[in-house]
């Protein structure tokens, strides 16, 4: 076994047990200041990272997220929230945890321990997919597991750990190597390798989706108005981008079935639903190379 830097005791707060509760709460919160500046230094991992996974999308290919316990779970919620961020499929971004869904509540250590589970969960991978194994230590058997069964099938891989001496690492194609030290409790790395690992995987599913289309500027143009919250968002979105009043923008809104990108369209090219529809097919649902398109006539 590679040696796990993730389970140093952290000299910072070897005596946290004797302070008083603010200094409790400033010693973790010092800790975890580091995590943003050691993420700056892997930023062209990173973003190479983002760009096979975007480049896999564009020919219909799927990200899957793979984890143990803590990281397993970062994988699911990063998941979760990308069909009503982005109004993606479900199955376009997948997080699997180690010991299956009932590891999504209760602890399952072993499950990271079992190889042949790895192999078998990675099942549904194809080569035109991405997997992403995800590990503080870098060196649960089930991830190896993982990348045995994606390298059968030409999956393009990425490691992302907290430790350069990860297994992980060696056998991905694409390592993101995320060191923060010694956790404020020795070996709990739900804490600032939680953060790193909350912090890369927004940048992987949010990157990506920026450049295959999915945004327009810094708004959520497919986001899915499933609430009234969201229908709130969706009517500000298309009256600030098509420059008309929020009245204008929710009639425009119902008479599209709540399609910002059609809502848009149809404002600022002066179209009908049909029409706005069918020029945002020819750009294969881009808002802007579709408004782009308009403006060259």
């Amino acid at each position: 076994m590679s040696e796990n830097i993730t389970e140093y005791r952290n000299e910072n707060t070897k005596n946290i047990d004797l302070l008083s509760t603010i200094d409790i709460v400033r010693k973790i919160n010092e800790e975890d200041k580091l995590v943003a500046l050691a993420i700056e230094d892997e930023t062209p991992n990173i973003a190479k990272a983002v760009d096979i996974i975007a480049k896999q999308f564009l020919v219909g290919g799927r990200l899957f997220y793979f984890g143990a316990g803590t990281s397993g779970r970062i994988g699911i919620l990063d998941a979760s929230e990308c069909p009503p961020t982005f109004g993606v499929p479900s199955d376009m971004v997948t997080g699997i945890i180690a010991g299956g869904d009932n590891a999504i509540r209760n602890a399952a250590e072993g499950a990271e321990d079992n190889f042949d589970e790895g192999v078998k969960d990675a099942q549904c991978l194809t080569d035109k997919d991405v997997c992403v194994v995800i590990s503080a230590s870098g060196n649960p058997k089930y991830l190896l597991g993982v990348l045995s069964q994606a390298d059968k099938v030409n999956c393009k891989t990425i490691a992302l750990t907290c430790n350069h001496n990860a297994l992980i690492l060696e056998e991905a194609g694409l390592g993101i190597c995320v060191e923060v030290g010694p956790e404020v409790i020795a070996g709990s790395s739900r804490m600032k390798a939680g953060s790193v690992q909350k912090m890369v995987l927004n940048m992987l599913s949010t990157g990506a989706m920026i450049k295959i289309g999915k945004t327009y500027e810094n708004f959520m143009i497919d986001l899915m108005p499933t609430n009234e919250k969201l229908k709130d968002r969706a009517i500000r979105i298309v009256a600030e981008i098509a420059g008309v009043n929020n009245s204008k923008a929710l009639q425009t809104l119902l008479e599209c079935g709540w399609s910002v990108k059609t809502a848009i369209i149809m404002l600022k090219c002066d179209l009908k639903r049909e029409q706005a529809e069918e020029a945002l097919r020819k750009n294969c649902g881009v808002l802007r190379r579709t408004l782009n398109s308009f403006s060259k006539l």
